[in-house]
């Protein structure tokens, strides 16, 4: 079980127990108009986002500002700041840069996410002992300086690599979260299934937890929100604890609460009646 927090919330994830949902839009990627106004030092969307997020139903919000020529340190600290700010949530650190890191860390108050360590060396001597200063947690990418491995066996394998330098670092197996490398179908059609697959090897013959960025399944194609939704089905079942997407996505967190009473893992339905009941009309 993984566990985030907040000062005095905490968000606990894991193999048998309810799907969290790791808010994906405070993210340039592929937004014109969010990626001036980080350049322009307005974080007027940023929390805007986080509100947002919040109330449809996130139970983490991702915080990225990754975007070229900016100090994405600087942007990233008071980034960080303005979401605990406009939100109570627990946050995922998304940035591959260590001083960007080191700087949100510094003002985080709580156990974050870091998002993200992959099994190269540099990637693994640059991170894991930032991760272990901060008593963080960590979303490991199970791939290495060749790419993403299209065989399951092979994630699999790097995720070893990745959770024993965590261990050799003095991260504990609870605190790195696999992700099963999620990658558009449209271009390869097998890439779902291999993710699927990824997704049942984690939870079966290592017992983590489990992320994976939902929405990329879907890129390229038409009626997304459909593709996601029925791809995030599939993927509560096979073993995916956090996944990151668009809460505000129609019908999506219905989705998981109705996923995990038919997995037995929300007791006696209690957050799908909840949520019925908080939000009727959707």
């Amino acid at each position: 079980m993984t566990e985030l927090t907040r000062q005095d919330r905490t968000v606990a994830f894991g193999p048998g127990l309810p799907t969290v949902i790791i808010g994906e839009r405070i993210n340039p990627t592929g937004r014109r108009k969010f990626g001036e106004a980080l350049g322009r030092g307005d974080l007027d969307l940023v929390r805007a986002e986080a509100v947002r997020q919040s109330a449809a139903g996130a139970d983490i919000l991702d915080v990225n500002v990754g975007v070229g020529g900016i100090d994405e340190a600087a942007v990233l600290r008071d980034a960080v700041q303005v979401v605990m700010e406009a939100s109570e949530l627990p946050l995922c650190i998304d940035s591959s840069d260590p001083k960007a890191l080191i700087a949100a860390m510094e003002v985080y108050r709580g156990k974050a996410l870091v998002n993200s360590v992959t099994a190269e060396e540099a990637s693994m001597k640059e991170i894991l002992p930032l991760v272990a200063q901060y008593r963080a947690a960590v979303i490991a990418l199970p791939h290495d300086e060749q790419g993403i491995p299209p065989d399951p066996q092979d994630r699999l394998r790097f995720a070893e690599v990745i959770l024993e330098n965590a261990g050799d670092a003095g991260i504990p197996p609870e605190d790195v979260v696999v992700d099963c490398l999620t990658m558009p179908v449209g271009a390869d059609q097998a890439s779902g299934r291999a993710a699927l697959e990824t997704l049942r090897l984690l939870r079966d013959r290592l017992g983590v937890s489990t992320t994976m960025g939902a929405s990329n399944v879907s890129f390229g194609l038409p009626d997304r929100r459909m593709l996601n939704l029925a791809f995030l089905a599939m993927s509560i079942h096979d073993g995916v604890s956090a996944p990151i997407t668009d809460p505000l996505l129609p019908g999506l967190r219905r989705l998981c609460r109705a996923a995990d009473f038919f997995l037995a893992i929300d007791p006696r339905g209690r957050r799908y009646v909840a949520d019925y009941r908080a939000f009727p009309e959707e």
